[in-house]
């Protein structure tokens, strides 16, 4: 009996025992913050306090609102004008103070972004501030875009995850071999584009464009960059036959826009209201939007006349010449030499306009003709001992477009 008292006892105990423990609440977990490592400190370490340039900001009024005399921001400005050009700080660009965590939070480290792609350090830790340069990290990404036009260019690259950027240079790119306004909904396209990434996850901007095609008015229009001197800057683009795809005119004087009106022996003047022949092609289009003159030449003549507003008119060579209308202003000047692609003037509704448009009108051989319906000539061919190294370079460029166009547009 004294035996079996002394195990109920003990069995008694163990049982508190246990409801103590069940009552006691149990201490919950320190979470750690996570270790934050940017411009090469460790942020957990400062009070950290990110901003951006305004107007009337200069470096040495950030430090003057940090507590910093006259005397001091003199002092590390002088240290560190080899390292750091004070002068490039921008409004709008960021900057990052890294401060003392303990009153009176004292200014450790300045960092200033002037771009995603880099960052300079001013560290006034020590009695003798310094400044530096860092570079980050950049990798190149490859992707394949393959797409069916559904609104603009713009517009069908924005839904597949693509850059306005890309719509640029593709219409850089195909400039001489089609005229954008009048892409169609169904039209396809495909592209390989090398993309710059910062740390391999922020995005940075288009490397290049490796190989394309388009296909425009039932054709495929291939592009592949090459480089006839391996060692030379300049790139052209030729097609999957090797002809280049540059034309001595570009399709239209305007980068985006629409065709108002066309080239017509009889139209319905809307400001005169009667009947002409048009010999021109309209493009609308805001007012300012630069006006490209479409071939090198030499501007034969600037003016403004009632009719044809403020326009500018460039020989090309002795059987082509080109003029653009209604312009809100006008950039070049009689004699002045002109290159494919430069900015002449503005779109404007001066003279007999409606709204602001730039009329587009080309000679041939001293006559008015139709630019959109014009065969025209195309620059300098490949060289026939390039050929053979471009077509071996191509080839699985070109089926490796095919391929993904098959399966993407075979379902």
């Amino acid at each position: 009996m004294k035996y079996l008292t002394v195990i109920l006892l003990l069995f008694t105990l163990i049982a508190c025992k246990k409801e103590e423990d069940t009552a006691k609440p149990k201490q919950a977990a320190v979470k750690k913050d996570p270790i934050v490592k940017e411009f090469g400190f460790t942020l957990n370490d400062f009070k950290v306090v990110n901003d951006t340039i305004e107007n009337g900001d200069t470096f040495g009024k950030l430090l003057s609102e940090e507590g910093y005399d006259a005397a001091a921001i003199h002092k590390i400005t002088e240290n560190i004008k080899d390292s750091f050009d004070l002068r490039d700080i921008r409004v709008g660009k960021a900057f990052t103070m890294l401060k003392q965590k303990a009153a009176p939070n004292k200014l450790q480290v300045f960092v200033y972004q002037p771009d995603a792609t880099s960052y300079y350090v001013v560290d006034v830790r020590d009695s003798i501030a310094k400044a530096y340069k860092k570079v980050r990290p950049m990798t190149i990404k490859r992707r394949l875009i393959c797409a069916e036009i559904e609104g603009s260019l713009s517009e069908t690259l924005s839904n597949a995850g693509a850059t306005p950027a890309l719509a640029h240079e593709l219409s850089e790119v195909y400039a001489w071999s089609i005229d954008f306004f009048k892409i169609q909904k169904g039209d396809k396209f495909a592209v390989a584009v090398n993309e710059r990434y910062i740390d391999g996850t922020q995005y940075a901007g288009l490397e290049s464009i490796e190989s394309s095609y388009f296909e425009y008015k039932g054709k495929r229009i291939y592009a592949f960059p090459f480089k006839k001197d391996p060692n030379a800057r300049k790139v052209d683009y030729y097609d999957e036959e090797g002809k280049v795809l540059k034309s001595m005119f570009l399709k239209a004087p305007l980068k985006f826009s629409r065709i108002s009106s066309r080239f017509s022996p009889r139209r319905f003047h809307p400001v005169q209201g009667r009947w002409k022949a048009h010999n021109g092609t309209d493009y609308a289009a805001p007012t300012g939007t630069p006006i490209m003159t479409t071939a090198n030449g030499v501007v034969e003549r600037t003016g403004y006349t009632a009719g044809n507003g403020n326009f500018v008119k460039v020989r090309h060579n002795g059987q082509y010449s080109t003029q653009y209308l209604h312009m809100s202003k006008i950039l070049v000047r009689n004699g002045q030499r002109v290159s494919q692609g430069d900015v002449i003037g503005k779109v404007g509704s001066t003279g007999l306009a409606t709204g602001p448009h730039v009329c587009y009108r080309f000679w041939k051989n001293g006559v008015q003709v139709d630019a959109l319906r014009m065969k025209l000539p195309s620059s300098e061919p490949m060289n026939a001992k390039e050929k053979p190294r471009y077509m071996e370079y191509i080839t699985p460029l070109k089926k490796e477009l095919d391929s993904i166009s098959d399966i993407k547009f075979s379902k």
